[in-house]
């Protein structure tokens, strides 16, 4: 059998009974660092003989654990979270079904819940999306597809990226309500909520450190129903000048001061 174990996302005691009872049963144990799981596995003496498993070795390390697993019982871990889940696991996951061989997935620790419900924002419909791309003109598109969505999105970042990440955001959503919690379950654990705007002005209200889990607010159904074009219109026809009338409506109605300008483009003054 071939087992997909959930790891603490800080504090070790969060691991489960079953967790533990798995890995003290396997075989092998495929861990994404093994030098972090080891810290863990040593914190509750298990000795297992551990192979490596991470994104650089995904695909030609699946086969050599689905031939492994023919005469082993073998558990999967990451440093932090569910394997799969912003970690490798999928590339196993997906080979394990087409070859039909039967896995199980335990139960356990995940960032980007414990971090919603922290959020106090809506956590009825939401999206985890993880991880956007390094690059600022990419991360750009992707939040552009994703701007229109009701329900609260979900993502990780790193502390070298947040805040530029935070930036881009605020470019492309406008100001909503946001929370940003790090260092989840360990001793120093923080969750801020604020109005993004806040972040974006107060940059050093952020400590650059730790794991980021960044939770929005979805775009409300009022923002989706304005009639920018029209209010625009109005407004120029009762003599002010556009640049001042883009800047009063992305105030006013929580909208991106690019998205106003777009509009802005197909109105005459």
């Amino acid at each position: 059998m071939i087992y997909f174990c959930p790891t603490p996302i800080g504090n070790l005691s969060d691991i489960t009974k079953r967790t533990l009872e798995v890995l003290n049963s396997v075989d092998i144990i495929a861990a994404e660092d093994t030098r972090t799981s080891l810290k863990l596995l040593n914190n509750y003496n298990i000795k297992k003989k551990l192979i490596s498993y991470h994104k650089f070795n995904e695909s030609s390390q699946a086969e050599n654990i689905v031939e492994l697993s023919r005469e082993n019982n073998i558990a999967i871990i990451t440093d932090a979270g569910l394997p799969g889940i912003s970690d490798p696991g999928e590339v196993l996951v997906k080979k394990l079904i087409e070859e039909d061989i039967e896995f199980q997935v335990l139960p356990g620790p995940n960032a980007a819940l414990t971090a919603l419900v922290l959020s106090g924002l809506n956590t009825e419909h939401f999206l985890f999306y993880g991880f956007l791309n390094s690059k600022s003109s990419a991360r750009k598109k992707e939040l552009t597809e994703l701007e229109n969505l009701k329900f609260t999105l979900i993502f990780y970042e790193a502390p070298h990226r947040i805040e530029n990440f935070l930036a881009d955001l605020y470019e492309i959503f406008g100001d909503r309500r946001i929370s940003i919690s790090r260092e989840l379950t360990k001793l120093y654990e923080q969750t801020l909520r604020e109005n993004l705007s806040y972040f974006v002005e107060n940059p050093g209200s952020i400590k650059l450190k730790g794991e980021f889990v960044v939770v929005v607010e979805g775009k409300k159904e009022e923002q989706l129903n304005i009639d920018v074009k029209n209010i625009l219109t109005e407004k120029l026809q009762s003599g002010m000048k556009k640049s001042q009338a883009v800047k009063e409506i992305s105030k006013e109605y929580n909208i991106p001061k690019n998205e106003v300008y777009k509009v802005s483009l197909e109105v005459e003054e």
